[in-house]
């Protein structure tokens, strides 16, 4: 399933005009999304608190959901909960940019799917354990030593 059309979009118009301290919360939760091509998560849901700034918008987030992944020991399919919290702040103009250089579109839509995405992929795991007891393979003959022993393991 790809993500609903600009499901991770949202509309700040009535955030210009208010006073900075200002802020709202957006809920989010989806089944299933998918990032690009290569980032599918299950049971997706979050919380992104906008608020007015001197500078501009700040967006505080904070996401989760279930991917699928492989144990790096036994290679078994698994899914693993990721989450991530952030903030950005989504400037006025170059000079309240910050060290990301977001700033506020003309239409005043700001697109949290590239965020979430690169935020996920810091948080994932580079090698995952399908549990942290996993002995893995026999490198001789490949039998999952977690489900059976052989010949090749010294006990």
């Amino acid at each position: 399933m790809n993500l609903p059309r600009r499901a991770l979009f949202i509309n700040v118009g009535f955030l210009l005009n208010a006073a900075p301290g200002y802020s709202r919360d957006i809920h989010f939760e989806f089944p299933q999304i998918k990032f690009d091509d290569d980032l599918l998560f299950d049971q997706f849901t979050g919380l992104a608190r906008v608020s007015r700034t001197p500078q501009g918008i700040l967006v505080q987030c904070e996401f989760s959901g279930w991917a699928g992944t492989e144990c790096a020991r036994c290679l078994k399919q698994f899914t693993l909960q990721i989450k991530t919290e952030f903030s950005e702040l989504f400037a006025f103009n170059d000079r309240s940019t910050t060290e990301s250089d977001l700033i506020l579109r003309d239409d005043a839509n700001i697109d949290l799917e590239p965020l979430i995405r690169e935020y996920f992929l810091i948080e994932m795991p580079i090698s995952s354990l399908c549990t942290p007891e996993c002995k893995g393979l026999c490198s001789e003959c490949g039998v999952n030593l977690n489900q059976a022993a052989c010949e090749h393991v010294i006990q």
